[in-house]
């Protein structure tokens, strides 16, 4: 029954989840390693395409936000979950674009492509938004290849962690997790 109203329940409180991601967040520790060499080629006038695997971006959200000013867009699918992700992404200051592998994934390339020639600056779910699990899809390389962008990986990792039972094995670092 609970499961047929989350998606009406999160849109509810979107706002509220939003803020409570974020507190969450601020409960394990994270260490961000050669940020600096690709940070001065964007600010430089190069363009980069941040990129992780879909069981790692919760991790990354509070760090996220840093990067704002640069006005970053990020591709999110269409599907509910994506709604929900979406405006989160939002709040953080990021521009998206909706679509993906499976659902208006051309407009979306070709949207992600403008916006790179824009602003220099995206994010990119390598194996999203249905996998398998740790398989770089072609829609990062396309990308790359007609932006000119330098491609970055961002890689999360946590001493502790849940990982849920889903396709990608979504993890979500315990509190105080390092």
């Amino acid at each position: 029954m609970l499961k047929k109203y989350r998606y009406l329940l999160a849109g509810m409180l979107q706002g509220s989840l939003y803020h409570l991601i974020r507190i969450y967040s601020w409960t394990f520790r994270f260490h961000v390693e050669n940020e600096k060499i690709w940070l001065e080629y964007l600010q430089n006038g190069g363009k980069v395409i941040l990129c992780c695997w879909h069981q790692q971006f919760f991790s990354a959200i509070r760090h996220y936000r840093t990067y704002a000013a640069y006005q970053p867009a990020l591709m999110i699918s269409q599907s509910k979950d994506g709604d929900i992700i979406a405006k989160i992404a939002e709040k953080t200051g990021w521009h998206t674009v909706r679509g993906s592998s499976s659902r208006d994934g051309s407009r979306a390339l070709k949207e992600m492509i403008d916006h790179l020639q824009k602003s220099g600056f995206g994010g990119h779910i390598l194996d999203g938004p249905r996998g398998p699990a740790g398989v770089v899809k072609a829609g990062v390389v396309r990308l790359a290849r007609a932006s000119g962008a330098l491609v970055v990986p961002f890689y999360t990792s946590a001493d502790r962690a849940w990982y849920f039972n889903s396709w990608d094995r979504f993890m979500l670092p315990k509190p105080f997790a390092r």
